[in-house]
């Protein structure tokens, strides 16, 4: 898979642009999935009416309303519900999957428990992450972001990638996330580690990583 890792969503050209080369086509041809479940697990995010504006492409968040061909919704704590021959071929037909900030352990888990998580080396879309939906990449996230507690009690992701993220760096309604905390983050972080601000993005293709930023960041080398 190829990654678009954002604090914030597609909201600058230079990640827009990122986003247009990892499709190899324009996103009026291209199909999308979002996938809203991190944010259930988030007291600030749902659910209730936050989740219905990331679904409805509300421009607060820069994800569904880009201009898609088609859009539909991937609801992960349904899946395990659901006969596989329901969902796996759209999945593996979707051009994008853009995946809702929120709780990224409470991502972690029903990614894996819906099967998604087995399922996405094998596709084509480019995965498309807004802050949680970025983080969950990692191989943790680090103690200061978990929320939802996990059945095993750790800060584990997916590890689809080898590195951290800390988002939305100097952001003016979160006080707490400043360059000071995120190198105090960063110390407890076994491995690379970033810490981008909300016009930055990591983009990922086979494992070669390049950010793309109109903004700031800092690559934090364990």
């Amino acid at each position: 898979m190829k990654f678009l890792l954002t604090s914030a969503g597609v909201n600058n050209k230079s990640i827009h642009d990122a986003l247009v080369d990892m499709l190899d086509k324009p996103i009026a041809d291209s199909t999308a999935l979002c996938i809203p479940t991190a944010m259930y697990g988030n007291p600030w995010g749902g659910p209730g009416e936050k989740i219905w504006k990331f679904i409805s492409g509300n421009p607060e968040h820069p994800m569904v309303n880009l201009g898609w061909k088609s859009v539909g919704v991937l609801e992960l704590t349904a899946l395990p519900s659901i006969d596989k021959d329901h969902w796996v071929p759209l999945v593996q037909e979707t051009d994008v999957l853009l995946v809702s900030g929120g709780d990224a352990l409470y991502l972690s888990h029903w990614m894996r428990e819906s099967g998604l998580a087995e399922l996405l080396p094998s596709l084509r879309a480019v995965y498309v992450g807004m802050s949680a939906g970025s983080m969950v990449m990692a191989p943790n996230i680090g103690e200061i972001f978990v929320g939802w507690t996990p059945p095993n009690g750790e800060d584990k992701a997916l590890g689809f990638v080898d590195f951290a993220m800390f988002p939305h760096l100097d952001h003016e309604m979160l006080p707490d996330n400043t360059m000071a905390a995120a190198e105090r983050w960063a110390a407890e972080i076994p491995g690379p580690a970033y810490a981008i601000d909300d016009e930055t993005a990591i983009k990922v293709i086979d494992g070669a990583v390049e950010v793309v930023s109109e903004g700031h960041w800092k690559l934090f080398s364990s």
